[in-house]
C-alpha cells in the first residue's frame, strides 16, 4: 500500500511547498488535483517539474470550471492525455450531478464501453469516486450514489473506483459494511481518507465521527496493495511552515501505524 497527499490538503500553499513538504515527513507521492494553476490547459511543465520532488501517483479531474479544461467531458479527456503524457498511472473523477443538470456528461459516460481500453489506452487507469449527501436535506445530488447504483455501471463499463471515506460516511457514519461492498467487486483503486461530521467533510482524523482507526484496522486485513491518500482541507491545519510539517507528520505516523507501512520519515 501506498501512503500518498493529495496537494488539495494545502491547496493555499504554492504546489511545490505542499510537494516539499510531502516528501520531508515521508510520504510515498502525491495526487494532483487539476485546478487554477492549470488555467489555459494541460501544463505539463509545471507537471513534470512537481514530480522531481515526488511522484504523482493520481490526477484528479477538476469539478469546477477552468479556464482551458471545457465541459466535463474535456475536463476528463484532457486529464487522462496529461497522465498519458507524464506517466501518471491513475485519474479519477467525479460522477455526472443531476443536480447540477450533467445530463449531457452522463449520456456520454454510457456510451463509453470499456474506460480502461478506450480512454486510459491501457497505461492509465480511470476510476470514478463515491460521492457524499448534502447536511441538509440529506440527499445526495449525484447519479450513481450508493454500490448497488455504482457496481454494475463500474463493471459494465470497466470502470475502477476511488473510496472516499467521508463521502460514504456522509451517508451514515458506520460506512465499513459499504466499503467492503464496494471492495469486494475488485474495483478498488484509490482510497481518498478522512474524517467527517456534522455536513463538514475532509476533516483530519479524530475530529469527526468516522470509525477511522477501525476502517484502518479492516484495510490492512485485506489484499488492497494501491495508493491511501490523505485528502484533508486546508483549514484543518496550522499557520506556519513548522505547524504544517508537525501536523502531517503526526497524520502520517498515524497511518504508518495502523496500517503497518513501514515509515519512512526524513525530515
Amino acid at each position: 500500500m501506498k501512503l500518498i497527499l493529495s496537494a488539495g490538503s494545502l491547496f493555499t500553499l504554492p504546489a511545490p511547498r505542499v510537494f516539499e513538504l510531502a516528501r520531508e515527513v515521508g510520504f510515498d507521492g502525491m495526487e494532483v488535483i487539476i485546478n487554477n494553476d492549470y488555467g489555459g490547459g494541460r501544463d505539463i511543465k509545471l507537471l513534470r517539474t512537481l514530480q522531481t520532488i515526488l511522484p504523482v501517483h493520481s490526477i484528479h479531474a477538476p469539478f469546477f470550471d477552468i479556464d482551458g479544461w471545457g465541459d466535463k467531458i474535456g475536463q476528463l479527456r484532457s486529464s487522462v492525455d496529461l497522465a498519458l503524457e507524464t506517466g501518471v498511472p491513475l485519474v479519477n473523477f467525479h460522477p455526472p450531478s443531476w443536480l447540477n443538470l450533467e445530463w449531457k456528461f452522463w449520456k456520454w459516460l454510457k456510451g463509453i464501453d470499456d474506460f480502461q481500453a478506450d480512454l486510459g489506452q491501457g497505461r492509465v487507469m480511470l476510476a470514478m469516486e463515491n460521492m457524499p449527501c448534502l447536511p441538509k436535506p440529506k440527499i445526495n445530488p449525484y447519479l450513481l450514489s450508493t454500490p448497488e447504483k455504482m457496481l454494475p455501471f463500474l463493471k459494465a463499463h470497466n470502470l475502477y473506483l476511488t473510496f472516499d471515506t467521508a463521502h460514504c460516511g456522509s451517508m451514515h457514519t458506520n460506512f465499513i459494511n459499504d466499503f467492503y461492498a464496494y471492495y469486494e467487486s475488485g474495483r478498488m483503486r484509490n482510497i481518498h481518507f478522512s474524517d467527517y461530521a456534522n455536513g463538514e467533510e475532509h476533516l483530519m482524523p479524530g475530529h469527526g465521527a468516522l470509525p477511522l482507526t477501525r476502517f484502518l484496522n479492516h484495510l490492512r486485513e485485506t489484499d488492497y496493495d494501491h495508493s491511501l491518500v490523505m485528502e484533508l482541507s486546508p483549514y484543518e491545519f496550522p499557520e506556519g511552515d513548522e505547524a504544517i510539517r508537525d501536523t502531517l507528520r503526526e497524520v502520517y505516523r498515524y497511518l504508518c501505524r495502523e496500517t503497518r507501512h513501514p515509515a519512512a520519515e526524513v525530515g
